[in-house]
């Protein structure tokens, strides 16, 4: 292949105005990853052709591998104007999608759907655009026809479970996650709500098993260890839960888990070791999502108490988890952070008593 581009170059060398050789040319640069030689040799044949319409479509190819969506969108809209095909439809489709442009995405691959009704993608792209337009009932259709037609399409399940378990559908959501399982038995997010929804149920033997499925597939989830920790301080499994959570510490620190540790240490009554992992996720705070203010103000308070002599209230209760992961952009989660509750030094005593975690608390202040 490399050689076929060689031979291209070596052609227009000697002859610069050979379109047909600049074009074979474009189409190998872009297939073989050499985007900005492509873009430039894409533009030279603008000059002399503004009207094609496949000039335009490449173009748009280029500036998307390029991460240039705002011209790859423009470049896709020019060649629709000029030629309304199906494949640039649907490209023009998918760079309004990463552009949450979600109203003329969904034209886009409406016009798609008018020549190919049986395009699965399609369905499963309009799921996603009526899903982050909060028209759940629309998103849900569309999801249900993308599987209808590819049966193996595992985000399209994944979405389908997600919107169940957030209706309380649960049995729906997870039929729809054990859909997922049997296409991709290491999709760990498929695992995670699973886990998430057996704990809500009070099954905490699977929701750990679902968990530790989480975290053999993906030791990043940092959501899947903090529910873990909450199901093992329920079940009293606190050797287990400090051995995952040390495990996983010594491979990349992370504030959250720290906290996670300190809450464990906590409970076992151990609290100069619930001090020190207090410190070290303040230390980690880029990646602490618990207040970090609010752990300043406990770790004061709890050393004071230490300082005194004064007894500190044994944990006695866990706070239910109502987290779930959801899929946005068929790689990535959307996030939703709380505000912490505590508002002044006299009533830390009393709100420090019990086990209340705010699990996506975003504040992160000095």
């Amino acid at each position: 292949m490399n050689g076929d581009i060689e031979l291209l170059q070596n052609t227009l060398k000697n002859d610069p105005s050979n379109f047909q050789a600049r074009r074979e040319l474009s189409i190998l640069l872009v297939n073989n990853g050499f985007n900005e030689e492509a873009e430039e040799n894409l533009k030279y044949l603008l000059k002399y052709f503004p009207d094609d319409a496949e000039v335009y479509y490449n173009l748009g190819i280029v500036s998307e591998k390029l991460k240039k969506f705002p011209e790859a969108r423009d470049y896709y809209r020019k060649a629709v104007e000029i030629s309304p095909q199906e494949d640039f439809y649907y490209n023009l489709g998918d760079v309004l999608v990463e552009l949450k442009e979600w109203d003329e995405a969904i034209e886009a691959f409406r016009k798609v759907l008018e020549t190919d009704p049986e395009d699965g993608n399609c369905y499963f792209n309009l799921g996603v655009c009526y899903f982050n337009k909060d028209e759940k009932n629309l998103a849900l259709d569309n999801f249900q026809k993308a599987v209808s037609i590819n049966p193996k399409d595992v985000y399209a399940y994944f979405y389908l479970g997600y919107i169940y378990q957030n209706d309380g559908l649960t049995n729906f959501a997870t039929d729809s996650y054990n859909k997922v399982l049997e296409i991709s038995p290491d999709y760990s997010w498929a695992y995670f709500n699973l886990g998430s929804i057996a704990f809500k149920n009070g099954n905490l033997e699977e929701a750990k098993e679902y968990l530790l499925k989480t975290i053999q597939y993906n030791q990043a989830d940092i959501e899947a260890y903090k529910l873990l920790t909450k199901i093992c301080l329920k079940s009293g499994e606190t050797d287990e839960i400090l051995g995952i959570l040390h495990t996983r510490l010594s491979e990349e620190e992370n504030g959250d888990l720290y906290y996670c540790l300190a809450r464990v240490y906590k409970f076992i009554g151990d609290f100069e070791k619930y001090c020190d992992n207090l410190e070290q996720a303040i230390d980690n705070n880029y990646t602490l999502t618990f207040s970090k203010k609010i752990l300043k103000q406990e770790l004061k308070y709890i050393e004071t108490k230490l300082e005194r002599n004064e007894p500190i209230e044994p944990v006695t209760e866990i706070e239910e988890y109502s987290e779930n992961k959801q899929e946005a952009d068929s790689d990535d989660f959307a996030d939703e952070d709380e505000e912490d509750n505590f508002e002044d030094d006299e009533e830390l005593e009393e709100e420090f008593d019990d086990e209340d975690w705010n699990e996506d608390s975003g504040e992160q202040d000095e």
